[in-house]
């Protein structure tokens, strides 16, 4: 593969345009932008919870291969909403991301109130994720009202704030235990 960014510092988008992966330029507060900004913003959150991973007691190995595979699906829909007229987020993405919930909220117990986001530092971060992906999922469904987004996309990220849920509480649970739950009507 050849080199994809031979000068960081190119200025031209000293006009508040950038490009997109078509050649096209648009503005950088398009929706378009906007979208593609959340995912960004959602990989570093990923990336620092996997540094947070590794800080914990908790086995970070069991999740590594996981969250590395969610930031490379977020660079294919960073890439799919860049280039809008070449649609290539494989569905397989969401099938597999479909099963890994399925199998680790088997392990969890049943919900019966809301839970507090926070308890040990990864489940936090877990939880950071799982807002800032719904933050990314509104963005895109924006977008998507005026312009081409595809629908593998859309349906990702609304289902990888699903999984940031589940897995910050199997992080929760396997390293403190008991999840914090919501105590309607709680005075402090």
């Amino acid at each position: 593969m050849g080199h994809r960014l031979s000068a960081i510092v190119t200025r031209t988008g000293d006009d508040g345009s950038t490009g997109l992966g078509d050649g096209s330029r648009i503005g950088k507060d398009a929706p378009r932008i906007d979208a593609i900004g959340e995912i960004d913003e959602l990989n570093a959150h990923v990336g620092l919870l996997l540094a947070t991973l590794g800080d914990s007691a908790v086995d970070a190995a069991s999740w590594r291969d996981d969250l590395v595979e969610i930031q490379h699906a977020l660079l294919d829909v960073g890439a799919d909403l860049a280039v809008p007229a070449e649609a290539r987020f494989p569905p397989s993405r969401l099938e597999r991301l479909d099963a890994r919930i399925a199998q680790v909220n088997a392990t969890l117990p049943p919900l019966r109130e809301f839970i507090l986001p926070g308890g040990t530092r990864a489940a936090a971060q877990a939880h950071v994720c799982r807002t800032v992906c719904r933050r990314a999922e509104r963005a895109i469904v924006r977008l998507a009202r005026t312009e081409s987004v595809g629908e593998p996309v859309r349906c990702y990220v609304n289902r990888l704030s699903d999984w940031f849920f589940v897995l910050a509480r199997a992080i929760q649970r396997g390293t403190a235990g008991a999840e914090s739950q919501w105590e309607p009507g709680m005075q402090g």
